[in-house]
């Protein structure tokens, strides 16, 4: 029988998980790397909660909760004191469409509630159609606003913001 846990994140864990996706970057490993390094500093200064899907002990989904600005681009409006902002919601390819990120989701909303926070917010591309339906399944059906972000690379991609409830 298999086991699935939620948890928040250990360091080795993020080593692990992290390197596993820069192993599978396609294109622009470098952004990667950069965000793995960010990441690793924003979770050891407390900036940031890794939530990770574990089954028969490994990492198979994963989102990442921001809870300062300081680590969001264009934050105004996506983090306050009982505002955080989701991100890096990632479910390996073979576990996909299988009910573990919903279960993973239940539970960082769960914990984000215990924790205070009255709203979530996120950011998704306005050409990503299934992740904007998947969003709004999860209830994040509250326009705040469109921006663009830059990655590492100089890459500038267009971002459209929603905010949930918690």
């Amino acid at each position: 029988m298999e086991s699935f846990i939620c948890k928040i994140a250990s360091l080795e864990e993020m080593e692990e998980k992290w390197d596993y996706e820069i192993d599978i970057a396609i294109d622009n490993k470098q952004n990667w790397i950069i965000w793995k390094q960010e990441n690793i500093k924003n979770f050891a200064d407390g900036y940031i909660i890794p939530y990770y899907g574990i089954l028969d002990g490994k990492i198979i989904c994963e989102a990442t909760v921001h809870l300062t600005t300081n680590t969001v681009q264009n934050s105004n409006g996506l983090v306050a004191n009982n505002r955080v902002y989701l991100s890096a919601f990632r479910t390996n390819i073979e576990y996909q469409g299988k009910g573990y990120f919903s279960k993973l989701f239940k539970y960082m909303i769960n914990d984000l509630k215990s924790k205070g926070y009255e709203y979530a917010t996120l950011g998704v591309e306005p050409t990503e159609e299934k992740n904007k339906l998947i969003y709004s399944h999860y209830g994040f059906t509250k326009y705040i606003k469109n921006n663009y972000e830059k990655y590492p690379d100089g890459t500038i991609i267009e971002v459209e913001y929603y905010e949930k409830e918690l």
